[in-house]
């Protein structure tokens, strides 16, 4: 049986199921003759997030304040590799919500109709260079990486912050060799901090959250090579209920300050 075909029969067992709960409720009201309604809607148990490595900061705040506004609610995350969560989601790992870094990347996942709707872009990022505290190699563009004896770091191509380097070297018409290729964002970022590295390609949104650990560096070809964040509800989500309420969170006014806030760009 085809990953497609199983997940049609348990949409077909879930509309099933959704259908004599539904029965059992009218027939519930009918007999103690109050009419009321039934569950409260309010959110509650636990969701599971997978969201890119980039976005930790930003959903982890968001997460305590979900719980704060949903007393009863618990919010688990995985940060990872956007490819490599998408991978796992495809390969029936449990979750509620994906949050990706590239739209090509949730398509790995719409693709197999593993979401329970069309996703929605939430924000939108930016690359940066991440240099050493006081930029002592005087790293000003992005074509001063490709200095000999300079050891910088990427991403790996198949991640969205790696494709995004590409794609801005190939339209500054630059070849670069790096030290090493990393899984994510933050790696690549904490081969800086650990002066493992001279730089790294990174998002400004991780420039930001590490703070006077690093320095960043602006560079026009990064204009070229915007990411759209794409979110959406996973098709088999154990709490789809409160997983959506999460990515209404995400959405709204307030979740949106808190994205802006740390470099993000709005949708």
């Amino acid at each position: 049986m085809t990953t497609r075909s199983a997940r049609r029969i348990r949409r077909s067992l879930r509309a099933t199921g959704a259908g004599v709960a539904a029965l059992l409720a009218l027939s519930g009201c009918s007999s103690d003759g109050s009419g009321g309604a039934g569950s409260s809607s309010e959110p509650s148990g636990t969701i599971t997030v997978f969201a890119a490595a980039s976005l930790e900061e930003s959903f982890t705040k968001l997460g305590k304040t979900f719980e704060k506004q949903h007393p009863g609610t618990e919010v688990t995350f995985n940060f990872g590799g956007s490819d490599t969560l998408a991978a796992s989601i495809t390969s029936g790992a449990p979750a509620d919500v994906f949050a990706a870094a590239s739209t090509r990347t949730m398509e790995t996942v719409t693709d197999q109709d593993a979401t329970a709707g069309r996703p929605r872009t939430f924000a939108r990022n930016r690359l940066e260079i991440a240099t050493l505290p006081g930029n002592p190699d005087r790293i000003d563009s992005l074509e001063d990486l490709t200095r000999p004896g300079l050891k910088v770091v990427l991403c790996d191509r198949t991640v969205p912050c790696g494709a995004a380097a590409q794609s801005a070297l190939r339209t500054g018409g630059l070849r670069l060799t790096p030290v090493s290729y990393e899984e994510d964002v933050k790696s690549a970022l904490t081969k800086v901090v650990l002066k493992e590295a001279d730089a790294a390609v990174v998002y400004r949104t991780d420039v930001r959250a590490a703070g006077d650990k690093v320095e960043g560096v602006e560079f026009p070809e990064a204009a070229e090579a915007v990411n759209d964040y794409p979110i959406a509800l996973l098709e088999d989500a154990p709490n789809p209920g409160a997983a959506g309420a999460f990515i209404d969170l995400v959405e709204s006014a307030a979740g949106q300050k808190v994205l802006t806030a740390a470099g993000f760009l709005t949708p």
